[in-house]
């Protein structure tokens, strides 16, 4: 008997289909046998390494606990194991693109994603990505999949979470298979440090707050996600925490720190609560929401538009435990130069306001 589901990383706002969860009650009948062996001989386009080093992450549990992949399963144990998505069908094509790498070592590579870059290969973009960069820069990359339709997939070499096309920030990409798999633990037990930085319409009422509500896909646009009520059939629990950094009365740059991960959580989580990120087209942050109504006014909105053609969302720290050392690592990114430039614009527009 077995339950298989796909499991929406945490930790991340683009992460559906990363990871597979199977769960197995074994037999009644079923003689004692190493659970390394058994699980390869119930999970197809698996490998007994792969099982053994989520064995070793403590990816495989046991009626709820933990076990070494020397563990002997008995009849009705419960197991539950979380692996990457098995091999390929789609090759990736390695490309000779930049990639700007800030840190790096035998198993890991922290990298800055620039605006614009879509992360992995999918319909409308199966060259230019990330994806294809990294399997031009970086060999034997473990790999995990992604479905493109009902018959393909392809393979993502080193992913272990996802961002927007247009969200900047930081990516951490896996060397090892070993690595991967005990990064993937770390996100789905939320043990990862993430923020964010945000530039969104309004001037929020308080200075630090969290919203929670489900995300899900949207009922009438499956494109595009939506927040539902906190126990409702649809979408999957989420929670944004957020610091304001800055005001200027008709917007507020923010910090965020996401508690879970769902796809597109900032975003559809401020637009909830009437304040949609900055120019954010997917969720009507594209228009005059906030200020007065003057040409002067609009003619500056559309100059800051110019600025920063994008979601104004940038994924600025990441707080890990190394996968192999136990080390603890934090990374910072610069905010890129096209929300530094709104930003500015909007410091200068508050004082000269000040001086009239």
């Amino acid at each position: 008997m077995e339950d298989f589901e796909e499991v929406e990383e945490p930790g991340t706002d683009e992460n559906e289909g990363l990871y597979e969860h199977h769960k197995i009650i074994v037999d009644k009948g079923q003689f004692m046998l190493r659970i390394d062996k058994y699980v390869l001989t119930r999970i197809s386009n698996s490998t007994r390494t792969k099982i053994q080093n989520a064995c070793d992450s403590g990816f495989v549990r046991v009626n709820g606990k933990p076990v070494k992949s020397s563990y002997k399963i008995k009849p009705l144990d419960e197991i539950s194991i979380v692996l990457t998505v098995p091999p390929r069908d789609v090759e990736v094509v390695p490309e000779n693109i930049p990639v700007d790498i800030t840190f790096e070592d035998d198993y890991l590579v922290i990298v800055n994603k620039k605006p614009g870059m879509v992360v992995h290969p999918g319909y409308g973009n199966y060259r230019g990505t990330l994806v294809n960069a990294l399997a031009y820069h970086f060999q034997n990359l473990p790999k995990i999949r992604t479905k493109l339709n009902n018959d393909q997939y392809m393979e993502r070499p080193g992913l272990v979470h996802r961002i927007d096309k247009n969200t900047s920030g930081i990516i951490i990409i896996a060397k090892t298979e070993l690595s991967m798999t005990r990064l993937a633990k770390d996100f789905f037990d939320r043990t990862m440090d993430r923020k964010y930085v945000a530039i969104v319409w309004g001037d929020l009422k308080n200075d630090t707050g969290t919203i929670i509500g489900n995300v899900g896909r949207n009922l009438k646009d499956r494109k595009k996600m939506d927040v539902f009520p906190e126990g409702s059939e649809h979408g999957k629990h989420a929670v944004t925490h957020y610091t304001v950094l800055e005001r200027f009365g008709y917007i507020t740059f923010v910090q965020c720190k996401l508690e879970t991960g769902r796809t597109h959580q900032i975003r559809v989580h401020f637009k909830s609560i009437g304040h949609p990120l900055f120019n954010d087209g997917e969720y009507g942050g594209d228009i005059i929401l906030k200020g007065i109504n003057s040409a002067k006014y609009k003619q500056f909105i559309q100059n800051c538009f110019g600025l920063l053609p994008r979601q104004a969302l940038h994924a600025k720290t990441l707080g890990i435990t190394h996968p192999i050392t136990g080390e603890k690592l934090f990374f910072d990114s610069e905010i890129p130069d096209d929300m530094q430039a709104v930003l500015e614009k909007w410091r200068k527009y508050m004082k000269d306001k000040v001086l009239d």
